[in-house]
């Protein structure tokens, strides 16, 4: 583990930190938004955790520099992890396409070759990357988890697959049903291979109808969204809520897209959202 920044930011601390992946197989970087209880001396207090999964495209950087999200974590005393979006690095394959590949690993753990060697990132994002930040700074075993887009499916995926581990769970703009887009379709082809049996167990949609525990579900959606009806369809998700009898609250904001204007717009009503959840 090495910091390689540090900024003091309302009253608390914006890190990133690198380190080697066991599960992946190369160097990553995430951010930590310490709180300012994190930092009492002596010792600090132990904090609540919400992850955050950033979209297509992004790495670490992203969430930290555009969504505002220190002054909500801050008010709530939240430790905020935002870890990039794919393995990095001149040995890990990649895609000339900005949907597959380095910066779009879509938080499943790859079957195929070339994927298999290093795209794990279910295993990243669910395992290591908690345990690490557990053991490493003031966190308690309390977890919140949310995103954006590619982001949004892997937040939803993630706590569905996981019951018992997180607490709370939102997405803005979320692919909620990647085996029936374009974008989830040449993702999960390519990382898990032709046979689409196996897709379900990456999609949310899918995921709902068999859910073990009926953690609340809380989506954002701007209507003016320019992926809205080809890759995120967020409809399928709220019929199979529905279906169900799972909880979903899922808002349809008029007039906002898909860019981190919308996220800032309402990403305090998310960390209200989790921290209910986490601090009870």
């Amino acid at each position: 583990m090495e910091r390689v920044e540090s900024h003091t930011s309302f009253g608390g601390r914006q890190e990133v930190w690198k380190h080697a992946s066991s599960a992946l197989g190369c160097e990553m970087k995430f951010g930590v938004y310490l709180p300012p209880a994190a930092l009492h001396d002596p010792g600090g207090e132990k904090c609540p955790v919400l992850y955050w999964l950033s979209g297509l495209t992004c790495t670490e950087q992203n969430f930290i520099n555009k969504a505002g999200a220190q002054e909500h974590a801050a008010r709530h005393n939240l430790i905020v992890i935002a870890p990039d979006t794919s393995p990095r690095g001149d040995a890990v394959a990649n895609d000339p396409g900005y949907d597959l590949g380095q910066g779009a690993g879509f938080y499943v753990n790859a079957m195929q070759a070339p994927w298999s060697a290093h795209y794990r990132m279910q295993d990243y994002v669910a395992e290591e990357l908690p345990a690490l930040v557990e053991q490493h700074f003031p966190a308690t075993a309390a977890r919140g988890i949310s995103g954006h887009s590619m982001g949004g499916h892997g937040a939803l995926v993630t706590a569905l697959r996981h019951p018992g581990r997180y607490k709370s769970v939102s997405a803005f703009s979320p692919i909620v049903a990647p085996t029936q887009v374009p974008w989830g379709q040449k993702a999960l082809t390519a990382y898990l291979g032709e046979d689409r049996g196996s897709w379900a167990a990456w999609d949310a949609v899918e995921l709902v109808k068999g859910a073990a525990e009926r953690l609340p579900l809380l989506v954002d959606q701007g209507d003016a969204d320019e992926f809205l009806a080809a890759q995120l369809q967020p409809e399928l998700l709220q019929a199979a809520c529905t279906a169900a009898g799972h909880p979903l609250t899922l808002r349809l904001q008029p007039g906002y897209d898909h860019s981190y204007y919308f996220i800032a717009s309402f990403l305090g009503d998310h960390f209200a959202h989790h921290a209910q959840a986490l601090r009870g």
